[in-house]
């Protein structure tokens, strides 16, 4: 359709996809690795009942589920990183596969509980982006009626730290009804939503997980880094 050539195109750096590229040399043979984050401390926390449920479903479909508690992670910036509870935070970050993210919606929002995690993870841990590739769940548990003002901001938080966040999602409006003394998610259209979530979270997470390095690999970055080599060699030459 288009016959003039691309001038600002490297071609050596542009790579052309291919089916074949999508192809696995050495899959995977462990458990999809899932971390679980909720968004509140309270003792009967809705959100941590949820990702408690979302865990028990993640390891019935053949999944590695942790779940991390924010109790006692300081404030972002407001303690060093050697901190034993960000140190925890961000080796399960690295070791996880797929992630699963649970808010309460607080003033229309994310809490502040949930926030603080995603900002103790930097964009980059050495040369690896801890999140970047992974696959990625949203959920919301509502005080009220049915709200996805949270939901949403975890997409765009999502895509923010570069992950994969899958197409289906759970909101579970006056979450106080949805649970049992127990602490068990009762049956409802809400229970099998979250059911379907964490399907689809396994699915997706075993699909790309030994892809994920080719699926992120970009152009700009690798114009950016083969300039950095060139740079490199001409002060060595000078």
């Amino acid at each position: 359709m288009f016959d003039e050539p691309i001038p600002h195109l490297n071609t050596e750096l542009a790579d052309i996809p291919s089916a074949d590229k999508l192809g696995v040399e050495k899959a995977s043979l462990h458990k999809p690795r899932i971390l679980l984050l909720y968004g509140s401390t309270r003792e009967r926390s809705f959100s941590r009942l949820m990702v408690e449920e979302a865990a028990r479903l993640l390891e019935h479909f053949g999944a590695e589920a942790r779940i991390f508690n924010p109790s006692g992670l300081p404030l972002p910036d407001d303690a060093p990183v050697d901190h034993p509870r960000v140190q925890e935070l961000r080796e399960l970050m690295q070791w996880s596969e797929g992630q699963v993210w649970c808010s309460p919606e607080r003033h229309g929002s994310m809490s502040a509980v949930f926030k603080a995690q995603i900002d103790w993870v930097p964009l980059a841990m050495g040369a690896v982006r801890p999140t970047q590739g992974k696959t990625l769940a949203v959920m919301q548990v509502c005080g009220g009626s049915q709200s996805f003002n949270v939901v949403n901001q975890l997409r765009v938080l999502g895509r923010w730290m570069r992950m994969f966040t899958i197409p289906n999602q759970s909101s579970v409006p006056k979450a106080y009804m949805e649970f049992d003394d127990n602490g068990r998610m009762k049956p409802s259209p809400f229970y099998d939503r979250v059911v379907d979530v964490m399907e689809e979270l396994v699915k997706f997470t075993l699909l790309l997980r030994d892809r994920q390095d080719y699926l992120v690999d970009r152009y700009s970055e690798r114009k950016e880094s083969a300039q950095e080599l060139m740079n490199r060699v001409n002060q060595r030459s000078i």
